[in-house]
């Protein structure tokens, strides 16, 4: 909130050297690095009309967003370079590198008619080849590959007996 709007920031590991990444009105949230350090992946909401843009501005002001429209997009670490990856519509998120760096691994509910479910993607870095990961009924988001790329982490509402827990699952990943 430095410009008065929420943008991607880097610093060193002791907060200093403090760079902005992100400078056009909309949330932008949620970013990761790639593998080798040079990119950023994030999700991104840009309002695109004066009403959108006053409404965001109006939350902004007290301290709230509605990400309930996010898409997904890359930039070098420096802010140049901003690529957006998805144009999927409605929420999607929480995105992560696959360890090549040249596919990235996000959760969506774009095939949703009333919100849920939120099933896992996979993506090229250059918007191509979307490929549905998981058919879950409920909830599944927040991936993430070990280092290796032999596993997957990610946040599941399945198997939680009907109720709204959130658990963890892992999953040997075969590329």
């Amino acid at each position: 909130m430095r410009s008065g709007d929420l943008e991607l920031y880097t610093c060193d590991i002791n907060g200093e050297n403090i760079k902005q990444v992100t400078n056009q009105i909309g949330y932008d949230g949620g970013a990761f690095f790639s593998n080798d350090g040079t990119k950023l992946v994030f999700r991104a909401s840009r309002p695109k009309t004066d009403q959108e843009i006053i409404e965001y501005q109006q939350l902004l002001n007290q301290g709230l967003v509605v990400p309930t429209e996010m898409e997904i997009f890359t930039c070098n670490i420096d802010g140049t370079d901003l690529k957006q990856i998805t144009n999927l519509g409605k929420a999607n998120w929480a995105p992560f590198f696959h360890p090549s760096d040249e596919k990235i691994i996000f959760c969506s509910n774009h095939k949703s008619e009333r919100g849920f479910p939120f099933n896992l993607y996979m993506i090229d870095i250059n918007g191509e080849n979307l490929k549905q990961i998981t058919f879950d009924t409920q909830f599944d988001s927040f991936p993430m590959f070990s280092n290796s790329g032999k596993q997957l982490v990610f946040s599941s509402n399945r198997n939680n007996n009907g109720t709204r827990n959130t658990n963890l699952f892992i999953a040997d990943w075969v590329d």
